[in-house]
């Protein structure tokens, strides 16, 4: 007797549709699943024998094949297990003939016990696409698939609560739909930050138009403090990119069960010694990197010279298209990678490099060799690059609070909001996406702006994409300060913000 059940499987951050398809039959007694299983699945045979045998069920003493369809494609993880067991019960009569509409998905115990597994939530949104209606995941998995809607979700906690709610004796109770709490932890604010007037500006223009920013400044002078509070003034998330960056995070297994849906835009900060594939995504499991698990929020990148010269080119591709495509023998694997790219460096190996205090003790060709270690393109990229200097006593000492970052963010959504009537009907979001037809439509200038950035270009040796950005850069400065026109006025700020001498000490 053949028994099929419905279940789900991975294809990078993506679910898909698999049938377990169970098979008894006469001859010696044995245990084999096919259908590309990788070690992780076939260990699923002891698992399942011993939950078989603990839940107080007969293993059939029979030649037991299962087969993962379709079989052409590799299986990888640990939820085959749940629905490898009820297929082998339902083949053998322990339990009624299972709903047509049902799946399993969920790691097996020895004793029978469900535990969580990654990827629920692009499993969910498979299962909802494929017509399925009920959905049995582990009880700690519940909560994370309920997001994907039109689905009846049970959570199970082991293999006896489930038996019996197949059976008829106990029914299981649907898990509730989850929805945000108000428990989540604040997030860093603005007003923390004392002086710096010219940096918090910067980041408010990079937040309304979801510019790249360059920090460069001497240590402590509060790099990594003001990049870390540029989320606080982020517009919220929409439900689309909510689901669509807690689905990232949940393959990579890194969302909390209490809180399955990223609410705040993600800050990711790999330290410098990060690897290719730790930042862009792959390696021999085929994970997302920094870059999709910043996808929608921030990725930022401290002591940015110390980074590998590989890994900082890799970014190249994902600043421009939004995306990051792996290729390898296995296939090729395309995840999102729309973040906004906040770098922070010294201004010379030492750090010290035109500080008032005179410390540097680098020479010019040293500091040559530190920042040459960022290449022309990436930093033709960075739409703002910013002078961090040091904090000065009075500032630190002001009595007077900072404004805050909500304050900041209210201005910050006022703009965003500009762009969404903007852009309304096409695929571009905020000012730094536009493409370059977008650019010559919405930044046009007057004869003063043509004259200013003429003489900018001629004078600062900027290339087409200079150019381009340093246009997206004004359109936003316009949007905070409600012109419908680009003025001389934030042409000369983008200009300002493009100005690369600081590299030079």
């Amino acid at each position: 007797m053949v028994v099929t059940v419905r279940s789900l499987g991975l294809g990078g951050i993506s679910g898909y549709e698999v049938s377990a398809e169970c098979f008894l039959s006469g001859g010696l007694p044995a245990f084999d699943v096919v259908g590309l299983p990788d070690a992780a699945v076939r260990e699923a045979r002891e698992r399942v024998r011993a939950a078989v045998k603990n839940c107080g069920a007969r293993f059939p003493v029979s030649r037991i094949t299962v087969n993962l369809a379709p079989a052409g494609q590799k299986k990888a993880g640990t939820f085959y297990d749940l629905p490898i067991f009820v297929g082998i019960l339902a083949a053998s009569g322990e339990v009624p003939p299972l709903p047509p509409d049902a799946a399993f998905v969920g790691e097996l115990s020895l004793t029978g016990a469900l535990r969580r597994v990654n990827g629920v939530l692009p499993m969910a949104l498979a299962a909802r696409a494929a017509g399925i209606r009920q959905l049995f995941v582990p009880a700690e998995n519940a909560a994370e698939a309920t997001l994907a809607g039109g689905l009846t979700v049970y959570g199970v906690p082991d293999v006896q609560t489930l038996t019996a709610h197949l059976r008829g004796r106990e029914a299981l109770s649907p898990a509730p739909v989850w929805t945000p709490g108000g428990d989540e932890v604040s997030l860093p604010d603005l007003r923390d930050v004392m002086g710096q007037e010219n940096v918090k500006r910067a980041l408010e223009i990079a937040a309304a138009g979801g510019h790249n920013l360059l920090l460069i400044g001497p240590p402590g002078a509060g790099k990594s403090m003001l990049a870390k509070r540029l989320p606080s003034i982020l517009p919220d998330m929409t439900r689309e990119e909510a689901l669509t960056v807690s689905g990232v995070w949940s393959v990579a297994g890194l969302t909390d069960p209490r809180h399955p849906l990223l609410t705040r835009r993600p800050f990711r900060s790999p330290h410098h010694t990060a690897s290719a594939s730790a930042v862009i995504g792959g390696g021999p499991a085929m994970r997302p990197g920094e870059v999709s698990l910043a996808s929608s929020g921030v990725l930022f990148l401290d002591e940015l010279p110390e980074f590998r010269r590989d890994v900082l080119e890799a970014l190249r591709q994902p600043l421009e298209e939004g995306e990051v495509t792996i290729s390898r023998a296995g296939g090729t694997l395309r995840l999102p990678a729309r973040f906004q790219l906040v770098c922070a460096m010294n201004p010379c190996r030492c750090g010290w490099r035109g500080h008032p205090a005179g410390k540097c003790t680098c020479s010019d060709r040293e500091v040559e060799r530190y920042v040459e270690k960022i290449s022309g393109p990436l930093l033709d990229r960075m739409d703002l690059h910013v002078s961090v200097p040091s904090v000065e006593y009075e500032a630190l000492r002001r009595r007077e609070a900072p404004e805050s970052s909500a304050e900041v963010k209210r201005r910050v959504d006022a703009a965003r909001g500009v762009q969404a009537a903007r852009f309304a009907g096409t695929d571009t979001i905020c000012n730094a996406q536009m493409p370059p037809d977008q650019v010559g439509g919405f930044c046009a200038l007057d004869a003063a702006g043509e004259k200013l950035l003429r003489a900018a270009f001629e004078r600062m040796g900027l290339t087409a994409r200079s150019h381009d950005r340093i246009l997206r850069v004004a359109r936003t400065i316009a949007d905070l300060d409600g012109a419908s026109e680009i003025g001389p006025a934030h042409l000369a700020e983008a200009i300002q913000f493009r100005n690369t001498d600081i590299l030079k000490g």
